[in-house]
């Protein structure tokens, strides 16, 4: 059964998009994560325009992580003045990231910047997420334990100036960190269309030395903030919000997510991860085919202007 997204300009069959939704869905209530690095290349693929699917993603990520941060949020796991920090950062990479999305658009060069991006990142945190769970995998088989970092141990970003005491997540650390990784998840969630989840929680962890008991809440509030934001923006500036495309991922993406967290429950964290991780590389892999394929037509038109 066809229907028509009016922004995407495009019929496309509902039962693919509840399957897609539903996929993502799998996905993300299997390992943890928004699912905005798949949905978006995934619609990416089915046609949709990578400037729609972009900024309708923004709006499923800005549900679902809202949904997960008020969960969070009733077992007080969640850092409010990190997150209001990280917030202050990301609100003002948020708008740069718009601004790019823009400007690129605007030039014709917003598909090939995008699969570059896609395929840089994706395959380098895949690749990483990959080798880490085949190391703890041959760790646990020579009955060796996990090599764990302390929350709280000291690194070289401790060191910089004008700290903040973050008594929830008991830091003592400056902000230009916390902020610079707040603008680098807003720029990436509004030029990209993911919410970054699967970058900010190991950099909270590892690089700030956050307690994994508030990160993840800390960053659901971090993500439904930002994207929040830039789907106002995108919906103001670009008019590129398809909310019925929207809407039907959202149907999809609830109920593949009850599915997937109960699949997770009877697997180990190790094999979790490699999974995610090959995920990630394959994705990030198609977005490297798409830029060296032969693309069915050889020549395209573009308006651009009328000679005076």
């Amino acid at each position: 059964m066809q229907i028509y997204l009016p922004i995407a300009d495009l019929p496309i069959n509902i039962f693919v998009l509840l399957a897609t939704g539903l996929a993502v869905g799998f996905v993300a209530g299997m390992f943890g994560v928004g699912g905005g690095f798949l949905m978006t290349p995934l619609l990416i693929f089915l046609d949709v325009s990578p400037s729609v699917a972009v900024a309708t993603v923004a709006t499923h990520i800005t549900a679902s992580s809202f949904s997960g941060a008020l969960s969070y949020w009733r077992r007080d796991a969640v850092d409010l003045k990190m997150a209001a920090a990280l917030f202050s950062g990301g609100l003002l990479g948020t708008l740069s990231g718009v601004w790019l999305f823009t400007t690129l658009q605007s030039i014709g060069q917003l598909d090939v910047i995008l699969s570059l991006l896609y395929l840089i990142m994706l395959t380098a945190v895949g690749g990483l997420m990959v080798v880490e769970s085949v190391r703890s995998a041959l760790r646990l088989r020579r009955n060796k334990p996990s090599l764990l970092r302390r929350s709280g141990a000291h690194t070289w970003i401790h060191g910089l100036p004008y700290k903040l005491r973050f008594r929830r997540s008991k830091i003592y650390i400056s902000i230009f960190p916390v902020w610079g990784t707040g603008y680098i998840i807003g720029l990436i969630g509004a030029v990209m269309g993911i919410g970054g989840g699967f970058l900010l929680v190991p950099i909270l962890i590892y690089f700030l030395r956050a307690p994994t008991a508030t990160v993840i809440g800390t960053a659901a509030v971090l993500t439904s903030s930002t994207m929040a934001v830039a789907t106002v923006l995108h919906a103001l500036t670009n008019h590129l919000v398809d909310i019925i495309l929207a809407l039907v991922l959202m149907v999809g993406g609830v109920i593949g997510a009850q599915f997937g967290a109960r699949t997770a429950q009877k697997m180990s964290a190790e094999r979790l991860r490699f999974l995610l991780g090959i995920l990630i590389v394959g994705v990030g892999l198609r977005f490297g085919y798409e830029l060296i394929a032969r693309p069915e037509s050889l020549y395209s038109i573009r308006n651009v202007g009328s000679e005076s």
